[in-house]
């Protein structure tokens, strides 16, 4: 696939959100305008998460606009309490939501308990009070989702395919499990990261295996 090619495509999948070094920034005071108007209001750790989360909710016939649902990348889980505390008092706040990854569940639980959120004390407690975990990590949880020939064929679909091979053949990773290659193949650029969100979850939908954390948080919300 030539360069032009995959730079449409690129540019395709990014449609809508921003993309660069800024992008954290830039996604996070986006929706932030938002919230003034928002009824429930869904804290992530990052615009990866966001894209993923409104992507599968078109997927499912959603538009969270209208229902003023906004998600909300918040630059990191460390960032939790704060968003929690400049959220005012329980008894003023919206509705409050949230994904984080396996690594970060720890931080978010103690933050929700120290903004009096609730008192979680294990996952199914954070359940309960609209709080969701990826394991590992979100795109641990796609590429479970949509299986290793899957990942493959839509690194394929969008040129990618030969970079995956060349990351397969380095030392580091050779003879390491596909899915270790292609979580680190998606973390290996911001941009990639934004993009396959994207796709992944489009191609979860439409066999219908969207990972349970986001089908339960959208469906919570």
């Amino acid at each position: 696939m030539d360069v032009a090619k995959r730079r449409e495509l690129a540019r395709r999948a990014l449609d809508g959100y921003v993309s660069g070094p800024a992008a954290p920034i830039r996604a996070m005071e986006r929706a932030l305008a938002k919230v003034g108007d928002a009824v429930t209001v869904v804290l992530v750790e990052g615009p990866s998460d966001q894209i993923a989360l409104e992507t599968a909710a078109v997927g499912r016939g959603r538009d969270l606009e209208a229902e003023r649902v906004v998600i909300v990348p918040i630059g990191g889980a460390h960032a939790i309490g704060r968003f929690l505390t400049g959220l005012g008092p329980p008894d003023t706040r919206v509705r409050l939501t949230g994904l984080c990854d396996l690594h970060e569940e720890e931080i978010f639980r103690r933050a929700m308990v120290a903004n009096n959120v609730g008192s979680p004390r294990t996952r199914v407690d954070m359940e309960r009070l609209g709080f969701y975990v990826c394991v590992k990590d979100l795109e641990d949880e796609l590429i479970r989702a949509v299986g290793t020939p899957g990942v493959e064929a839509l690194f394929d679909s969008q040129g990618d395919l030969g970079s995956f091979r060349s990351l397969q053949s380095q030392p580091v990773w050779r003879g390491r499990e596909p899915e270790a290659q292609m979580r680190r193949f998606l973390s290996s650029g911001s941009r990639r990261k934004l993009r396959y969100a994207r796709l992944l979850v489009e191609a979860a939908v439409g066999r219908d295996v969207l990972p349970r954390p986001l089908d339960a948080l959208l469906t919570a919300v």
